[in-house]
């Protein structure tokens, strides 16, 4: 890859939000610092959405909000921002779309920015991190801070294909719900990035987040339980060091299709916890 500033890409991000400040917070200042804020794309979920303090100079469209199902409202919430997507691509030579509690970083060791690594590899039409859920861990790890970096307080995560997704592309594709994959479209996941999702990350969040009698309304509840997961095991499980395995789920999942999701990875029924590396401490 040439470290030359000229031949960097033109790179945007984008997600979709409805009663979520705290973790668009979060995401803007992430992506913006990754790839600048006018080259944010939020979408909120409802004219009635607060939009974030740290949002100037962020793209920010409010859209009417519908009450839908979860799975409807999730394929209906997919299809507006693949449409989103293709109109980016436009001007754009990458989008990255993901949800606004998953953060794509490069592996800290390779001592590149983000928009710099994207730069340098190729994306055919698509790429993806490895999924790591990252969970509190009851009793070790105190409620979380929103002043200092997420992964400075949290120590543990589970590698999970579901968060395995291919959250970058290089043409209009067709995402399927939550991003999760690319229709017609094999992963390939990159052996030096990675897609943390903190929806487990603090269970106080995670629990205030259960008892919105709107989500509650849609159908939430079976998902919003799975999402303790990380939590669960976390507590249970003992951690394995991440330099170790890490490249044993990047191998796995590389290899391994779910076998009613063939576009999807799989790592079969492995719940797999691991110390995250030190390194990425300061990542997010």
């Amino acid at each position: 890859m040439k470290n030359n500033q000229e031949k960097q890409k033109n790179i945007c991000a984008l997600t979709m939000a409805r009663n979520d400040t705290f973790f668009l917070t979060k995401w803007i200042d992430y992506y913006g610092g990754q790839l600048g804020k006018e080259n944010l794309y939020v979408y909120l979920d409802g004219e009635d959405q607060v939009v974030p303090e740290n949002a100037a100079g962020v793209n920010v469209t409010k859209r009417p909000h519908k009450q839908e199902e979860m799975t409807v409202g999730d394929r209906t919430r997919i299809g507006f921002l693949n449409q989103e997507a293709a109109k980016l691509l436009q001007r754009y030579d990458l989008v990255i779309g993901c949800d606004c509690d998953e953060f794509l970083v490069v592996d800290p060791k390779v001592g590149r920015s983000l928009r710099a690594y994207l730069s340098g590899i190729k994306v055919r039409p698509s790429v993806s991190g490895l999924g790591l859920d990252v969970g509190q861990k009851i009793g070790e790890e105190p409620t979380l801070d929103p002043t200092k970096p997420f992964l400075s307080q949290r120590s543990y995560a589970l590698l999970d294909s579901q968060y395995t997704k291919p959250v970058v592309i290089s043409k209009p594709v067709t995402w399927g719900a939550g991003f999760h994959r690319v229709k017609n479209h094999n992963y390939r996941i990159d052996k030096n990035l990675y897609l943390f999702h903190f929806g487990s990350v603090d269970i106080s969040i995670l629990e205030n987040k259960m008892k919105d009698s709107e989500r509650l309304k849609a159908g939430w509840t079976k998902h919003m339980l799975q999402r303790r997961r990380a939590i669960d095991l976390a507590g249970k499980k003992k951690a394995k060091p991440g330099d170790t395995y890490l490249p044993i789920a990047h191998m796995l999942q590389t290899i391994i299709r779910h076998p009613f999701a063939w576009f999807r990875p799989y790592m079969y029924f492995w719940k797999l916890i691991v110390h995250i590396p030190e390194r990425f401490k300061n990542s997010v």
